[in-house]
């Protein structure tokens, strides 16, 4: 019933247009386009965004007065292009000039068929009026149906009745191969954003969405591809360009793509206002915005390089804690990996911006104080992102790019913020006993729901010195004693080591770490450094990169050394390895499954069993593996009742 209404009111509108002068319907027109360009603000923002990016300011007008001058002449087109149906051929031809219809004609009398490129450029509705200037050829289109049958049929009725033939791309297109092979004349719009189904190609040196089904048809049938446009000229008056044919070869179908989209833009650009701005041919994909996934892939060609395109802004938020950064990182990377196009900016507390300054995928580090405001950090992402991402799961971290603005903004739902993100990562379905997930892979579902395809590869940094094998010790944990070893059993461990290599010792950890460090180090038979307190971030990342191996707890010095490629031997006990443990195939985890771990607790309020259980001989035996040959071993591996994850 709806549908009917909405047809009866077109019939209307559409009888009542005809029966007017065009000049009246011209003047009416950009009135009408004046009046959406005020009361949709919404397009209006919109049209300003595209031309903005696209052409920036120019001699003839900036940014916002060509937005104005756009809608009043979509508008005086749009009314004028219901009007020239009810026009004669001669009537039409008082105000329309036609140039170029040659570059149709020979290809016809060729007996090739040809292919115009078609777009949304002025009063659209005059190039159904090709039928009557090259009748030595049938004519037709292939369309988008309306959801409305009957507006749907009020649209084509015109053309059919004048002998154009209308494709419908839901129902395929032999019709169009068919007339095209004839040959004939098909039309195709190329201007529009092709989503999910079309290849990503420069568009105003953005990445965008095109349709190939242009191309397609063409060297599925040999055919000529020849653009044509509209322009408004004055008054009422248009002049239809049919442009020189675009060659291509068979073999780069892809190029013949870029190569439509490369016409369509000096179309535009030789009258901007005539195109249609308010559609959004550069939005980003939802919900693979990382066009890796795109089915039809990306291409650019040699000549233009990735690094002048316009670039497409990722912000993506870090987690606070260093270990939680670190098991982020491969997810991280992967957003500038996802697309050519791709800038990645890190938002990470201060203390952490040293990590991601050795990530090399990092264009940019936004840094924050802990007691900053979330306006402050709002201002520094406003206007300059398309897409946040965020890997904490906190209410401030989407306050942060809710207020600033970024119009796509990705995570888990979290505390109480799902209504400020617009893309909610879903979580993995719950099973009456769910298998532990790691905190990495859990980041990498974030990468993966927005079109990641594979995990980037370990960068694996470290450069030992191969005169001279350096150890490392951690014997701090931050997060409170239930995750530290004994000293004595790092003091013991180190001190059997010793006896069977000679090595040198370095002991890292935070200025908390030092009365740990003073019983480590003191009376110690060897060659040993003490670095706690004593390193920034970035310093310990180069202390980290000389080691041949760390013994540690479960500590964010893990995370880091294992990112960086260092073999580690990790002691576990109220943490679950299966969560927090360390990834690379150079590690070994130490830990003894008790009745009561993982307790996750930061003090231990029992016996410490799950720590005093894992002996120094264990840790001194699995890092000599690591460095020496299996037979260097002191003691034999601990009994199979306990649990060692390698």
């Amino acid at each position: 019933m709806l549908d009917r209404i909405v047809y009866y009111l077109a019939l209307g509108l559409v009888t009542v247009i005809r029966h007017l002068p065009l000049s009246v319907c011209f003047v009416l027109g950009k009135g009408l386009g004046a009046l959406l360009w005020l009361v949709l603000p919404g397009y209006r923002k919109l049209a300003r965004q595209n031309i903005s990016a696209a052409l920036g300011d120019t001699a003839e007008a900036p940014a916002g007065r060509m937005t104005f001058q756009h809608f009043m002449t979509m508008g005086a087109n749009a009314v004028c292009a219901f009007k020239i149906p009810a026009m004669t051929p001669k009537e039409i031809d008082r105000v329309a000039h036609i140039d170029g219809l040659d570059n149709i004609r020979h290809n016809i009398a060729k007996g090739r068929g040809v292919l115009i490129a078609i777009n949304h450029i002025g009063n659209w509705e005059l190039y159904a009026q090709l039928i009557f200037r090259v009748p030595e050829s049938r004519f037709g289109t292939v369309y988008q149906a309306l959801r409305n049958k009957y507006v749907d049929d009020l649209v084509n009725k015109d053309r059919r009745s004048q002998g154009v033939l209308t494709f419908d791309r839901k129902k395929g297109f032999n019709g169009a191969i068919a007339l095209l092979r004839e040959p004939g004349v098909v039309g195709v719009l190329v201007d529009q954003n092709a989503g999910d189904g079309g290849m990503w190609t420069p568009f105003f040196n953005r990445l965008s969405s095109t349709s190939t089904l242009a191309a397609t048809l063409a060297m599925r049938t040999n055919a000529a591809v020849v653009p044509i446009a509209i322009y408004t000229v004055g008054f009422a008056k248009w002049r239809v360009e049919v442009s020189e044919e675009i060659p291509w070869d068979v073999d780069k179908p892809e190029k013949l793509t870029a190569d439509i989209n490369d016409a369509l833009e000096r179309q535009i650009r030789t009258s901007p206002a005539d195109w249609f701005w308010v559609h959004n041919r550069w939005k980003t994909p939802w919900p693979n915005f990382l066009t890796t996934a795109q089915r039809r892939g990306t291409y650019i060609r040699p000549e233009h390089p990735a690094e002048k395109l316009r670039p497409f802004r990722i912000v993506v938020r870090s987690p606070n804690w260093l270990g939680d950064a670190v098991m982020s990182l491969a997810a991280a990377r992967a957003f500038k990996q996802g697309r050519p196009d791709a800038r990645l900016a890190i938002l990470t507390p201060a203390k952490l911006a040293d990590l991601w300054k050795q990530v090399p995928e990092v264009d940019e580090v936004i840094t924050f104080e802990p007691k900053e405001s979330i306006f402050r950090v709002a201002a520094k992402l406003r206007g300059k992102f398309e897409v946040a991402v965020l890997f904490p799961n906190s209410l401030r971290s989407a306050l942060e790019v809710w207020l600033a603005g970024i119009p796509r903004r990705v995570g888990y739902k979290g505390h109480r913020r799902a209504k400020l993100l617009n893309q909610i990562i879903p979580e993995p379905k719950k099973k009456k006993a769910p298998k532990p997930e790691h905190h990495a892979n859990r980041y990498w579902r974030i990468a993966e729901r927005c079109g990641a395809l594979e995990v980037p590869r370990p960068l694996q940094t470290n450069s030992p010195d191969p005169k001279k094998i350096t150890l490392g010790v951690c014997p701090g944990a931050e997060y409170g004693p239930a995750k530290r070893w004994p000293t004595d059993s790092f003091r013991q461990a180190m001190e059997l080591v010793s006896r069977e290599i000679s090595c040198r010792w370095v002991i890292v950890g935070t200025a908390a770490d030092q009365p740990l460090a003073e019983e480590l180090k003191t009376n110690f038979p060897g060659e040993i450094e003490d670095l706690t307190g004593k390193t920034s971030l970035a310093e310990l990342i180069t202390h980290l990169r000389r080691l041949d191996a760390l013994l540690t707890n479960d500590t964010g010095t893990m995370h880091l050394a294992d990112f960086l490629g260092v073999p580690l031997v990790s002691i576990f006990g109220s943490t679950e390895p299966v969560l927090t443990g360390p990834k690379s195939p150079d590690a070994i985890v130490l830990r003894h499954q008790v009745e009561c771990s993982p307790c996750f607790l930061r003090e231990c309020p029992i016996d410490f069993r799950c720590m005093t259980s894992i002996s120094p001989e264990e840790a001194a035996t699995s890092l000599l593996r690591l460095i020496t040959r299996p037979s260097t071993a002191i003691v034999p591996p601990p009994p199979s009742t306990d649990t060692i994850y390698e």
